[in-house]
């Protein structure tokens, strides 16, 4: 970083992905927690000219809030590295995997991490018949934020009709019941736990619409399962080779004790909106949102 008095930061936000508005709330969040934490701020919404306006502004760091596809998958970072401008959240690899579901799944695999049986499938044979057995989730390969989810009820009459605008490829998962809990990993720590409750399926409206879902924070589990929470979030973190701070999303079945806990996948930008899990876990042990936007910034780096 810089020695100038006030570090200029641009936040990106924004992008061409579908989860374009979430990201701008993201990122007008984070610019004004930096502006409070001292920093001298620019906003950039990410088009084409991205790369051009980053070397005229010639920033300390780049705040990156940009969520889903280009923002959060290894293409953005991989400009940033060309660029040698120091960034938040994790590097080029660890994006990528992260956002892509099945790899990332094999990772923790062998890492010895539970997960649920997926398969990868055309968007036409799902259409056309049941690629696993009812009940099981169809998702893209590559979003996140619940984008695009359906979930397909034990007892279906017949196989999803998937939107038109559908990935040709889409993941297929054996659908996990249960509670929805999720970690934040800070660095080298892992926060607490919070417990997601909805009145239905949690999706991208359950996430960040106003009054969609409700966070028990902490979490109320046993010492074994909340042990486990934050063991496997740290592992699933180092898996992948993620920086920064990640959110790792589990389900848990209580009928089935530790052995009905697993991964659902590891978020590499997770939101950070009014509603956001990570500010309220950071909140929780003691940490202010400027102070985690302000650690985030000294923490960036390239060659991540």
């Amino acid at each position: 970083m810089s020695s100038r008095a006030s570090p200029k930061v641009v936040v990106l936000m924004g992008g061409p992905s579908a989860e374009r508005d979430v990201s701008l709330s993201t990122g007008r969040e984070c610019a004004a927690a930096l502006r409070e934490a001292g920093f001298e701020v620019i906003e950039a919404d990410a088009g084409p000219e991205l790369a051009s306006r980053l070397a005229a502004e010639a920033p300390d760091v780049v705040f990156n809030a940009l969520h889903g596809r280009w923002g959060e998958d290894g293409c953005v970072q991989g400009m940033l590295e060309w660029l040698r401008i120091p960034y938040t959240h994790s590097g080029v690899l660890a994006s990528s995997l992260a956002m892509d579901k099945q790899r990332s799944k094999a990772a923790f695999e062998a890492a010895g991490l539970p997960v649920v049986q997926s398969v990868i499938a055309s968007a036409e044979d799902v259409r056309a018949k049941h690629v696993l057995e009812p009940p099981y989730v169809v998702k893209p390969n590559n979003e996140g934020s619940s984008v695009g989810i359906y979930l397909v009820q034990d007892g279906a009459n017949g196989p999803p009709q998937l939107a038109a605008d559908m990935p040709d490829q889409v993941m297929v998962e054996t659908f996990a019941p249960g509670r929805e809990l999720t970690t934040t990993v800070m660095g080298d720590r892992a926060l607490t736990i919070t417990d997601i409750l909805t009145d239905g399926w949690y999706d991208y409206d359950a996430k960040y619409k106003p009054g969609g879902s409700r966070h028990v924070l902490p979490a109320d589990l046993p010492a074994e399962i909340t042990e486990a929470c934050l063991d496997y979030a740290l592992r699933a973190h180092r898996a992948l080779g993620c920086r920064g701070v990640s959110r790792t999303d589990f389900r848990w079945d209580e009928s089935c004790g530790l052995d009905g806990l697993i991964i659902l996948e590891v978020n590499t930008q997770p939101g950070m909106t009014p509603t956001s899990l990570v500010p309220e876990q950071a909140a929780h042990v003691g940490i202010s949102f400027p102070d985690l936007c302000r650690w985030m910034v000294e923490d960036a780096s390239c060659e991540r």
